[in-house]
């Protein structure tokens, strides 16, 4: 395939923005008593994108030799080479495959190493925001252009220390959302099971038992900038000395977390593998179930009946089953995952027919985010079409977040978040694994 840039006969400027030419003025232009006059806010940049065809997150098919026109960080116009005006400038992909910016529903970037359980006891908050900066950007280079976050191992909020430098423009970034932290019980996956009792170290999870203490810290959660709670409904594969076979928080406390966090206009999360803490969740009004390892009919059911999102999180099974794990922390998950795959698959497939609304995720963050791609065709492989698994990992993602009216779609009006790959990730959806242009916001930020 031709590079993009090397089609002849085309209108082109180089990549990223115009080049401005600054000059001093020995004196302001004065307005009325002499004060300097405001400068003019100059016009959105306009500019227009050829592909080789378009996944728009919508159409069950692409539109083949589309058009996109850019103006400031939105959309204005899809459709075929004639909508863009002429003068404009022009980034011609070729062949490409362009679609909206990827969205990982389960995304840790705080969590780098398999010891993430005592990562926060080694590395103070301060640094580990600057690895999950680091982290955060990587996966936008990698097509991620929005990440939720469920919960990090950190004392303090460094995740949501990370969105608002990003927000404010310290550095370019992904567009985050998120729970500062994961809420376990006593013993729970969120604590520290294998410590001895006489040490009283903070655990990763922000660790409470009872309604009022749920109260309180989906209260501390919001106070301090998250947008989303998330709960450890049940045990967890990755931590040590607590079963995901088992359900940990009462109905109450379930009940008093999504009420609370009603009260904010906040949705919750839960992590919940045993198939009977799915449906208490479900009852109790969570918006997404991660995981969902041993959901039953019922369950399932229950998931269509009330709209819950499913976010299932199988590559990172996958990858520890073929390549294990040195950490002790970690030896179970690895036992676990190579004991449920196929019949986790299974039932994830069952969800897919059942028409569950899924979505992509990693479960990773902090590690190369060239893993993170790898779960559309783990969803492919239990099920869905190529273009379900990108759908699941851009309109229905950004729906479950509640950002469909900005982003998820290509369409005018949305925000212009926009990847492309070489190739066609319909006939081949490791081409995810192929991002080669990257634009968040109207803005370049990856170019081949």
């Amino acid at each position: 395939m031709k590079q993009p840039g090397r089609r002849e006969g085309r209108r082109r400027r180089p990549w990223g923005p115009p080049i401005l030419g600054i000059c001093l003025a020995l004196a302001p232009n004065a307005g009325p008593g002499g004060a300097a006059a405001a400068p003019a806010t100059p016009a959105p940049v306009r500019r227009g994108i050829l592909c080789g065809q378009l996944i728009d997150g919508r159409g069950d098919r692409p539109l083949k030799k589309a058009a996109v026109l850019v103006e400031g960080e939105r959309i204005v116009k899809v459709g075929g080479p004639d909508i863009l005006p002429k003068g404009i400038e022009v980034i011609d992909l070729g062949g490409a495959t362009l679609m909206p910016g990827l969205i990982d529903m389960h995304s840790h970037p705080l969590q780098s190493t398999d010891s993430y359980q005592v990562d926060h006891l080694r590395w103070s908050s301060a640094y580990k925001a600057l690895k999950g900066l680091k982290a955060v950007q990587d996966d936008l280079m990698a097509g991620w252009t929005t990440l939720r976050i469920p919960g990090d191992d950190d004392v303090f909020y460094a995740p949501m220390d990370i969105r608002k430098a990003i927000n404010e423009g310290m550095f370019v970034g992904p567009r985050l959302c998120g729970a500062g932290h994961y809420i376990s019980i006593t013993g729970g996956g969120g604590d520290m099971n294998f410590i001895a009792p006489e040490q009283h170290p903070i655990a990763d999870g922000l660790v409470v038992d009872g309604v009022e203490e749920m109260r309180k810290a989906v209260r501390q959660e919001v106070k301090y900038g998250s947008d989303w709670i998330k709960l450890l409904v049940t045990g967890a594969f990755m931590s040590t000395g607590d079963n995901p076979a088992d359900v940990h928080f009462s109905p109450e406390e379930l009940k008093v977390a999504v009420e609370e966090a009603g009260r904010h206009n906040m949705p919750v999360m839960a992590h919940a593998h045993a198939a009977e803490g799915i449906k208490q969740a479900i009852r109790a009004g969570v918006r997404t179930i991660e995981h969902g390892t041993f959901m039953d009919k019922e369950a399932i059911d229950l998931m269509v009946q009330r709209g819950v999102y499913l976010v299932p999180t199988m590559y990172v099974g996958e990858y520890y089953e073929e390549r294990g794990s040195d950490s002790p922390e970690m030896q179970k998950n690895v036992e676990l995952s190579r004991k449920y795959h196929a019949e986790f698959e299974r039932r994830v497939g069952e969800a897919i027919k059942a028409g569950v609304k899924i979505c992509v995720d990693s479960d990773f963050g902090g590690f190369p985010p060239e893993l993170n791609a790898h779960e559309f065709a783990s969803l492919v492989h239990a099920g869905m079409t190529p273009m379900q698994a990108i759908q699941a990992g851009t309109r229905v993602a950004s729906e479950a977040l509640r950002w469909d009216d900005r982003i998820g779609t290509v369409e005018a009006g949305k925000l212009a978040d926009l990847v492309a790959v070489p190739g066609d990730p319909l006939k081949d959806i490791a081409e995810l694994q192929r991002v080669s242009i990257v634009m968040i916001g109207g803005k370049v930020v990856k170019r081949p």
